[in-house]
């Protein structure tokens, strides 16, 4: 049995599900895979039309299930309607996309006739995280299910209620196979493992920690079945010396910092300033901070930062700082708390931002994943350049500056899959810009036409032109070039 307490006050419980054993997860399987072959027969038409009226019924319920998740999740409560809001934008844009990516590609000509068309895997496991639960079940399922596959959801404990709702809404909508087509198994690593080692289980879609991402990819390899994996990040926001230290500017980057506590596989987690602006950008950092960070219960009107998920988080977010502190660093504390909220009733912690720590400090080279900032001072750009690239991580960075030219040209030199420039995390994102790491922080892509195309299959058909009537065999029978 899974039990879930509200991390903004712990002792209130929002709720309760059955775990699924291993052969819960076998029978959803191949339910899943019976529901899979009528609904690849379905036409593209079909299936967009009905991931269309999914998102409808997802779409009408936005508030109630927005609540749910700001009390499973800790996430303020706009947070959790914007996400959701964008998990329905989601579904319909890759419905719209569909339409024009998975239509035969045909080349009728004197080398031939080549027919290109993409078939789907079958049963995708998607297995999603706590932290922006429905989104990136959605960047899965979208996809998925247009490409004509079946999809079975594992998402975390931590976060069980708003996905299962979301999943059945969906499953409504799909006809008759609906239910079987998409499905929720609740666990956690033992029912992922059983999900991931399945042998009717087609392709994995992980987002997640490395040490599960691991464990998972590991798991696939030993039967070869095709992933994605999405592994988090300790991404760097590099302001250059001219960058817009305004209002605005400064706003933005909190929080991108700050949103959903820090805890956000592509939040900035170190923030590079060149040395000579170091005070500068320190203090109108802490200014915005004061104007945009408010701490408390996400169901309060005006928070925009609540609790850390779990007290393992919390203790160990709070033992970095601490240890960097008593190696000389200084934290100071941002934002303010709301009044109405009693802190000690939840895993609340204070953002701070920590001037001073050492570049090998596990503050600074770990993915912190909680509502503490490193600030790091640079003298030249290739520095700079060096200490971004530090590590093995490499999902998302940044490049702030006034030139923009300047920006794509520092942008270019850093290791990660996304940099966004004069911006960072979700105000950064485009639903045409795939997404996803370099390095160890995983393989395949999730927005944009990629992410589409990931869930598919290229499959071809050729009649060579020397074979056709009036072709010449010998011809064909040399390699090419």
């Amino acid at each position: 049995m899974i039990q879930r307490e509200n991390p903004a006050r712990v002792d209130e419980l929002v709720g309760s599900v059955e775990a699924t054993d291993p052969v819960g997860v076998d029978a959803a399987v191949a339910r899943a895979r019976s529901a899979q072959r009528a609904w690849a027969a379905s036409s593209l038409a079909e299936r967009c039309a009905a991931v269309r009226a999914g998102a409808d019924r997802v779409a009408a319920e936005i508030d109630d299930l927005a609540v749910l998740m700001a009390r499973e999740t800790g996430k303020v409560l706009p947070d959790c309607r914007g996400e959701l809001g964008f998990a329905v934008t989601v579904l319909r844009w890759s419905a719209d996309r569909a339409e024009a990516l998975l239509v035969d590609e045909v080349v009728d000509d004197e080398a031939g006739r080549l027919v290109i068309r993409r078939r789907p895997y079958g049963v995708v496991a998607a297995v999603t995280p706590w932290n922006a639960p429905v989104i990136l079940a959605a960047l899965k399922l979208g996809p998925a299910l247009v490409s004509g596959n079946a999809v079975v959801v594992k998402p975390s404990p931590l976060a069980p209620f708003a996905i299962a709702r979301v999943v059945d809404l969906l499953g409504s909508a799909l006809g008759a196979v609906g239910p079987d087509l998409v499905q929720v198994v609740q666990g956690d690593a033992a029912t992922a493992t059983a999900l991931v080692g399945h042998a009717g289980v087609d392709r994995v879609a992980f987002t997640g920690g490395e040490r599960a991402g691991r464990a998972l990819a590991a798991l696939a390899g030993r039967s070869l079945t095709p992933s994605l994996m999405e592994l988090g990040g300790n991404d760097p926001a590099l302001l250059l010396d001219d960058a817009d230290l305004g209002p605005d500017a400064m706003d933005r980057l909190v929080m991108a910092t700050f949103a959903t506590s820090g805890q956000v596989c592509m939040a900035v987690k170190r923030l590079l300033v060149p040395r000579r602006r170091h005070d500068e950008v320190v203090d109108a950092y802490r200014a915005a901070a004061a104007r945009v960070l408010r701490l408390g219960d996400p169901l309060h009107a005006g928070v925009t930062i609540g609790p850390v998920v779990s007290a393992d988080s919390a203790a160990r977010v709070r033992g970095l700082v601490d240890a960097a502190a008593a190696r000389g660093a200084e934290a100071f504390v941002l934002g303010e708390v709301d009044d109405a909220t009693d802190l000690g009733r939840g895993y609340y912690l204070r953002p701070t931002l920590v001037v001073g720590a050492a570049p090998e400090h596990p503050l600074v080279v770990e993915e912190q994943f909680g509502p503490s900032l490193p600030v790091l001072a640079y003298d030249s750009v290739d520095e700079a350049v060096a200490q971004a690239n530090a590590g093995d991580l490499g999902l998302a960075a940044s490049v702030w500056s006034a030139d923009e030219d300047r920006a794509f040209a520092v942008a270019a030199r850093i290791d990660a899959g996304f940099t966004f420039v004069n911006t960072h995390n979700r105000t950064g994102m485009s639903l045409r810009a795939p997404f996803g790491g370099v390095k160890r922080s995983g393989w395949g892509r999730e927005y944009g036409d990629e992410g589409v195309l990931e869930h598919t299959q290229p499959c071809v058909v050729h009649a060579p032109g020397a074979f056709r009537a009036g072709g010449s065999g010998l011809a064909a029978a040399a390699y090419p070039g």
